[in-house]
């Protein structure tokens, strides 16, 4: 029995926390004062998403939904810093879009080849060595790690083909698939044989070819839920070609016209941008037709809509060939697949500044900002992107800290620590 396709996972993820820092003192026979040692604590590992192509499914997220990066060691004696803690690569097919589980934003699309960090890990604390001044040559202190970042994410696969079929149920898209390519989906003749769609490569000719997805029946209310439509309409978002393949033969006793029409609706209530998508209409069963009353009446109908209209028999293989090259023409004059750009922006989680906040002055000149609601806002940032940086400055002008340090002589220039992270203050 073939696995069931799972295309939509909701995962929890947190990266690794860093090591704490540790207060050592230099010991040796004959040196009465060796100085503070102590090691930096090692840095949490990241989560990092990476494509696999061996992957087709988001099945191995059934099972398991919640991963975590390895914590940073804490730091040593004699200047050792501790061990940085172990990546954990998340593997997903090619496809995958990652959206923000809370405002469903676009985190990530993972159709490229390069890897994504989806949480970063925790900075280690810095050992007793960095406090040591000419005034102050016994620190008795270090810090603690940074906690790493938790994200709750949801991974949902958007197939990259070029060329999408859609059509009802037991129309033979799956039969047209395993004729132009080397695919072989389950073929029947009963409504909603497919029940997971299939992609074939389709090659043409040397340098020509594309790849073409077999999404399972679409029925009327699909858009609203009805049937298997509804589950898979998101794999046709990056299609930029349509292949709409109707029934013409009236052996159900269906109206070609009507279920043409009945199809085009549903892609409009899903997405009036899908339903303006560049198609093809191909009439199939065309060797079984009783008359080609409905066939004519197809053919004129798409032709008014100035859409190419192609008969074929796809269990025949006729029309077969015409129909792939006039898709791989009509490729050639569209852009390329659709990449999804990132909507989503870092929104750390809501802090209470108004707790105290510690102001130190080294006798080298820094200034050492200190307190737990500052650790916390810091864990929660990504300092390597620029709307995360200008939000964290925000809060703490609102929060009255940049008032405090001029109030208490900060002049432009000077360098302001906050946890390891070192900036030169401008007013």
């Amino acid at each position: 029995m073939a696995a069931p396709f799972v295309d939509t996972a909701r995962i929890t993820v947190k990266s690794g926390s860093g090591g704490s820092g540790v207060v050592s003192f230099h010991r040796e026979k004959y040196i009465a004062a060796g100085g503070p040692d102590g090691g930096d604590g090692g840095r949490g590992g990241d989560v990092i998403l990476e494509i696999n192509d061996h992957l087709s499914t988001l099945m191995d997220f059934r099972y398991k939904r919640k991963y975590t990066a390895g914590n940073g060691m804490d730091g040593q004696g004699k200047r050792c810093s501790g061990r940085d803690g172990e990546d954990l690569v998340i593997r997903v097919p090619r496809g995958t879009v990652v959206r923000d589980a809370d405002s469903g934003e676009i985190i990530c699309d993972m159709s490229r080849c390069e890897r994504f960090v989806l949480a970063r890990g925790g900075n280690g604390g810095w050992g007793n060595k960095h406090f040591a001044t000419p005034t102050r040559q016994v620190p008795r202190f270090a810090k603690a790690g940074l906690p790493g970042q938790t994200r709750d994410v949801v991974l949902e696969l958007k197939l990259l083909a070029d060329v999408g079929l859609v059509g009802f149920p037991n129309v033979g898209k799956s039969t047209l698939l395993s004729v132009v390519s080397k695919a072989r989906p389950k073929i029947a003749n009963y409504h909603f044989t497919t029940l997971f769609p299939n992609l074939g490569v389709v090659y043409l000719d040397e340098g020509v070819s594309f790849v073409l997805a077999d999404i399972p029946g679409i029925i009327e209310g699909a858009s609203q839920g009805a049937g298997l439509g509804h589950d898979f309409l998101r794999h046709i978002d990056r299609c930029r070609l349509l292949i709409h393949v109707v029934d013409v033969s009236g052996s159900e006793g269906r109206d070609p016209v009507a279920d043409f029409e009945a199809i085009n609706e549903e892609l409009r209530r899903y997405s009036p941008e899908l339903a303006g998508r560049p198609m093809l209409v191909a009439g199939n069963k065309c060797d079984i037709a009783q008359d080609r009353t409905g066939l004519e009446a197809l053919k004129a109908h798409a032709e008014g809509l100035g859409l190419p209209f192609f008969e074929l028999s796809a269990a025949a293989q006729q029309g077969t060939r015409r129909l792939m090259l006039a898709a791989a023409q009509k490729l050639t004059e569209l852009p390329p697949v659709t990449v999804y750009e990132p909507t989503y922006v870092e929104r750390p989680p809501e802090v209470d500044l108004s707790e105290p906040m510690d102001i130190t002055r080294e006798e080298d000149g820094t200034w050492i900002v200190e307190g737990p609601a500052l650790q916390r806002l810091m864990s929660n940032v990504n300092f390597g992107d620029y709307e995360s940086r200008n939000w964290f400055d925000k809060m703490l002008r609102q929060c009255g800290l940049f008032d405090r340090l001029e109030g208490l002589g900060i002049k432009d220039g000077d360098t302001v620590s906050l946890y390891n992270l070192e900036f030169e203050y401008q007013r």
